[in-house]
């Protein structure tokens, strides 16, 4: 499904939201959060993402990114998708404790059978979201709006106890899960 959200100038921060289909709660495991903790640590090394700051929720993945220079924004989140996608779905084909895989997996099916960009499954919606952010009232917004998520959902009291977030480096200064650049 097009949308009117595009990527613009790879080294102008953009907000990014990707979702699960169905929002489904895949991350309300933890050992789903860590394949995307890793492949973004993969792409910040090797793939020229700047990232500034981040956020896992239960169904859906919040950035705020640039690319290096030589790198585009748009390529970079296309391939950790993929990547990523595949992986997790790998991963609760695996899990004999995933309680929901049976229904999880026809979920992923059901979707892809919907799109025919897929082969077989289709794990993140088709859209990224991405808002180029131009001024400093934009980017403090989407940064306390990302942070305060979890907040927000009640499953912490404050956004730096979230362990899926970049909050620890913006509100206590202690390194996180993943390197950022500060904005």
């Amino acid at each position: 499904m097009a949308t009117k959200y595009r990527f613009g100038d790879s080294g102008v921060p953009h907000f990014i939201t990707f979702a699960v289909v169905n929002w489904i709660d895949v991350f309300s495991r933890e050992c789903y959060k860590e394949i995307i903790v890793e492949s973004l640590k993969f792409c910040i090394t090797e793939k020229g993402l700047n990232l500034n700051a981040w956020i896992i929720m239960s169904n859906h993945v919040h950035l705020i990114a640039t690319a290096k220079e030589g790198f585009e924004l748009v390529n970079i989140i296309r391939d950790l998708k993929k990547y990523t996608s595949k992986m997790i779905i790998a991963k609760i084909e695996a899990n004999i404790q995933e309680s929901r895989k049976d229904w999880m997996i026809w979920m992923f099916k059901r979707a892809g059978a919907r799109n025919s960009n897929n082969k077989v499954y289709q794990f993140w919606q088709q859209d990224n979201h991405p808002i180029e952010l131009s001024t400093n009232e934009m980017i403090e917004q989407r940064l306390n709006y990302l942070h305060e998520n979890p907040v927000r959902a009640g499953l912490v009291t404050e956004a730096q106890y979230y362990k899926y977030s970049s909050a620890v480096e913006y509100y206590e200064e202690r390194e996180g899960l993943l390197p950022i650049m500060f904005m």
